[in-house]
């Protein structure tokens, strides 16, 4: 009886005696998260990017958030498909780009304004001709009229977006699986989306 009990007991601390001296011989080494990991080079370039705050740095960044979003856009219609995303994550893939292509449109009105204002100061000083300033005239109004169009599609979209997660959310209560403060919450989004504009 006393043999069987001593051969589990045994076992049991040879076993806590290697736990321990393993620990302390990996003590010296680092562990796998005191590494810190390598910055990637499109990391850097889209901080470089926001810390330039010119309207061309502005560009270019909009330019990249509006092709990433684009790109995450385009298979997401499959993904749902075959049941890998929800619908709602479409729907938010999608008014994502229309988002981005407003604000990149607006970043290019502020672009042009700001070679217009270049071309005025070369007018004033003779470097360059009327002629110039009026074609940076008609390039700025151009790029005003697709921003307004742009802001008006992205309000658009935002707004169905409301109107549809509203209706989800009322299903959703339907059934049980929503709660009565989601509903509220969908409501209230709609209500300010709707509300005039100063």
């Amino acid at each position: 009886m006393i043999r069987a009990i001593a051969l589990p007991v045994t076992l049991l601390t040879s076993a806590m005696i290697a736990l321990a001296a393993d620990q302390s011989s990996n003590s010296e080494e680092p562990g796998e998260f005191d590494i810190e990991p390598p910055i990637l080079k499109q990391n850097l370039s889209d901080e470089l990017a926001a810390t330039t705050g010119t309207p061309d740095g502005e560009v270019a960044r909009w330019e990249k958030k509006m092709e990433r979003a684009t790109q995450s856009a385009a298979g997401a219609e499959r993904l749902w498909k075959i049941g890998v995303l929800a619908k709602v994550e479409v729907e938010q893939r999608a008014l994502k780009v229309i988002k981005y292509e407003a604000e990149l449109a607006s970043a290019r009105v502020s672009q042009a304004k700001e070679r217009l204002a270049e071309q005025e100061l070369r007018v004033a000083s003779g470097e360059s001709t009327k002629q110039e300033v009026d074609v940076a005239k008609a390039a700025l109004a151009q790029l005003v009229v697709a921003a307004e169009a742009a802001v008006a599609k992205r309000e658009s979209a935002e707004l169905e977006s409301a109107e549809a997660n509203l209706r989800r959310q009322q299903r959703l209560l339907k059934l049980g699986s929503a709660h009565k403060s989601d509903v509220i919450n969908a409501e209230e989004k709609l209500a300010e989306l709707k509300a005039p504009k100063n």
